[in-house]
C-alpha cells in the first residue's frame, strides 16, 4: 500500500474530518521511562519524549502541557513519498494568519490546529479542494 504521489490528485480529492476532543502538546525528559499513556503520537526527541494527547489525560498526568489544538484528519492514503502535500497545506492555512503542527500516519495526514480556529481551518481545506 504505497498511497498517492500525485500532487493534484491528492488536493483534488482531499476530505477532512474533525476529530472530538481538545489535544495538547506535552513533553517528559529523555531519561524518564515512557508514561503508560494513551497519546495520539509519541515522538522521542534528544531533549525529551513528545506526547500529543488529550488535555484531560495530560492533566489527569499533571503533565505540563502547550497548544490546545483540535486533530483534523486527511482522509486520503497520502503516501510518505509523496512532494509538496503538507507544504500546500501549511501555506493555504497561513493565508488565513493559522498556524499548524502535521502529523504523518502511515494512512493518513493529520493537522493539529489552534482550538477555536478548527471550522477556519475545515473550510480553508474544503476550499483548497474545489480549486
Amino acid at each position: 500500500m504505497t498511497g498517492e504521489t500525485n500532487l493534484q490528485e491528492l488536493i483534488k480529492s482531499l476530505s477532512a474530518v474533525l476529530v472530538e476532543g481538545l489535544y495538547v502538546f506535552a513533553t517528559v525528559p529523555s531519561n524518564q521511562p515512557r508514561l503508560e499513556i494513551k497519546a495520539r503520537m509519541i515522538f522521542e526527541e534528544a531533549e525529551g519524549t513528545t506526547y500529543i494527547l488529550l488535555k484531560s489525560e495530560a492533566e489527569a498526568y499533571g503533565l505540563s502541557y502547550e497548544f490546545p489544538c483540535r486533530m483534523i484528519t486527511l482522509n486520503i492514503h497520502s503516501s510518505l513519498e509523496a512532494v509538496g502535500f503538507m507544504a500546500r497545506i501549511a501555506s493555504e492555512l497561513a493565508k488565513h494568519d493559522m498556524g499548524v503542527n502535521p502529523v504523518s500516519g502511515f494512512f493518513h495526514d493529520h493537522l493539529f490546529v489552534p482550538d477555536g480556529r478548527e471550522h477556519d481551518a475545515m473550510n480553508a481545506l474544503q476550499e483548497m479542494s474545489k480549486n
